[in-house]
């Protein structure tokens, strides 16, 4: 295994794609992850936090959806998810970079 942050940090920023085309944050991270994970050194646990970040965002976006018809606070809940699902990927490749470990809070462990 090779220690490849640049890798490792692009996998991260690849979430931001989400931005862009809608679902692109999830598939690259998805395909980065698969076909770098024995590869790289620490590339399975970083693409594992990446993929269930990603899932947490989704599912805590469908729970809000409901959440605008019956209250109206599923605005407040999307606006949330979306400052979180632009800061925290930018945070952890910055993180990354450094040599730090990543952290996504609020990420329920899918794939462990």
């Amino acid at each position: 295994m090779r220690e490849d942050r640049q890798t490792l940090m692009l996998a991260h920023l690849s979430q931001l794609l989400d931005l862009v085309t809608g679902f692109g944050g999830f598939l690259v991270p998805l395909i980065i992850w698969i076909t770098n994970k024995d590869k790289i050194y620490d590339m399975d646990e970083q693409g594992k936090g990446i993929i269930n970040f990603q899932l947490s965002m989704f599912l805590y976006a469908l729970i809000c959806v409901p959440l605008i018809l019956l209250l109206g606070l599923g605005f407040i809940g999307l606006i949330g998810i979306g400052i979180l699902c632009l800061v925290f990927p930018v945070i952890n490749a910055i993180k990354v970079n450094n040599g730090e470990a990543p952290h996504y809070p609020l990420s329920i462990q899918f794939i462990k």
